[in-house]
């Protein structure tokens, strides 16, 4: 796997809730980095359900993105190698960043701080001769509020996990409305470039049909990889593990390896 020219910057974001969006960020992050990637995790959502995946410490004493966004924290204070994978590492995040969302509105340059916060955080890497970041990925919430815009001005690219399941397409409209409006007035680089289909059942007939709709949707956005449901990839969090580690030989594992590599091959 080649790295890419330069550092690849994702934001993981889809409005709706449980569609897999924090597995899917782990999962891809945790593969690209078995394959010798440098790779961030950025988690941007109050959950903190992405530190919990990774087996990052993130209780409410722990600095977090919150610090980063509000203070102005630098993430090399901030930042924390995940435990049991070599070349990935996490910004947590915890329940202060709930609060986040108001701080926000009144300070100066709100919808920059992440952008800012990680270019920081790529020039302390080189000053500090440490090898470039290949992959950033930042887990969004599921709103389209301040996180989310902050991750949407900090990325290049959108990656937008949908479940194969009926009401799959709602609300998807909305979300590139936004996206849209980030394009013509805050960054005009940010692109969907990846759709990845998640809890296919090739059992039944819904997710097959759902998966031709968003093929014909989105023809070359939408990955040929797609993720199963798996309880493997549902059972890994719960021992702070990604799939990637917990079980790298299951059917959600070699799905989410296949995905890494076919995203690697896209420019």
């Amino acid at each position: 796997m080649n790295r890419p020219q330069n550092t690849r910057v994702f934001a993981i974001s889809n409005q709706k809730g449980g569609v897999g969006k924090t597995s899917t960020a782990v999962n891809l992050a945790a593969a690209l980095a078995t394959k010798g990637m440098n790779v961030l995790v950025v988690d941007n959502d109050p959950q903190g359900n992405a530190s919990t995946a990774l087996g990052i410490e993130h209780g409410v004493e722990v600095p977090s993105t919150y610090d980063a966004l509000i203070d102005e924290k630098p993430l090399i204070e901030i930042i924390k190698p995940c435990p049991d994978i070599e070349n990935l590492w996490c910004v947590p995040a915890n329940i202060d960043l709930a609060g986040a969302e108001i701080e926000l509105v009144s300070l100066v340059a709100r919808e920059n701080r992440l952008k800012n916060a990680l270019s920081d955080y790529t020039a302390a890497r080189e000053t500090n001769g440490e090898a470039r970041l290949d992959y950033i990925f930042i887990d969004c919430p599921p709103s389209l509020g301040l996180l989310t815009i902050n991750a949407f001005v900090a990325a290049q690219e959108v990656l937008i996990p949908i479940q194969c399941e009926y009401y799959a397409l709602e609300g998807l409209s909305q979300l590139l409305k936004n996206i849209s409006l980030i394009q013509k007035h805050l960054n005009a680089d940010l692109r969907v470039s990846t759709i990845v289909l998640t809890m296919y059942d090739g059992r039944t007939n819904l997710s097959s049909q759902v998966a031709e709709e968003v093929r014909e949707h989105f023809p070359k956005e939408v990955l040929d990889a797609v993720i199963p449901r798996s309880v493997r990839v549902s059972e890994a969090p719960s021992y702070q593990q990604t799939v990637m580690s917990y079980d790298p030989q299951s059917t959600g594992a070699l799905a989410y390896l296949k995905a890494a590599v076919e995203i690697a091959h896209r420019i």
